[in-house]
């Protein structure tokens, strides 16, 4: 008995060895997941290239801040840096939902 139910738990944590199951996501090299992912969701590598381009601003402008601390320059660099983020995402998400509901072919 106890051995019938070892052997069926081990049949059931295996897994398939059926040569007919595919599993898309480890057939695609780096590139093509990369392209497939920026077509799913094209304001993420939006908000990152915002992100880093205010960042390198914020620190190209580091040496000419004048007399202001270094902590306020910092917070303002990071605000902005975020608020890119946030609109990018915001404004992705508004595009995600338009071409779900709206834009959508009817059946």
């Amino acid at each position: 008995m106890e051995r019938k139910l070892v052997g069926e738990i081990l049949q059931a944590t295996t897994m398939s060895t059926d040569p007919d199951i595919s599993l898309s996501s480890y057939d695609e090299d780096q590139g093509s997941k990369l392209i497939r992912k920026v077509k799913e969701a094209p304001f993420v590598p939006i908000g990152m290239a915002g992100f880093a381009a205010i960042v390198a601003y914020g620190l190209y402008k580091l040496k000419s801040r004048g007399n202001t601390k270094m902590s306020v320059h910092l917070i303002h660099m990071r605000v902005a840096a975020q608020g890119f983020v946030v609109g990018a995402m915001t404004i992705g998400m508004g595009y995600s939902m338009y071409r779900e509901y709206w834009a959508k072919p009817k059946p």
